[in-house]
């Protein structure tokens, strides 16, 4: 499970990865810092993927 803690302490790498959670949630995390909610699915025999918006910490 993706709980807050964990998103906190996401540090940037040079290059994107995913902290994935369950039913194909994750949390994308830019190299330049920002933290992005996404959901990946299939429609149409064909994988997608669509974004809720920024983690906007606090």
């Amino acid at each position: 499970m993706l709980t807050g803690a964990k998103v906190r302490a996401a540090r940037p790498r040079p290059k994107s990865y995913k902290l994935t959670d369950s039913n194909r949630l994750f949390l994308l995390v830019m190299p330049g810092g920002g933290k992005l909610s996404r959901w990946s699915y299939h429609f149409d025999g064909k994988q997608k993927t669509m974004a809720f918006g920024a983690w906007a910490s606090r």
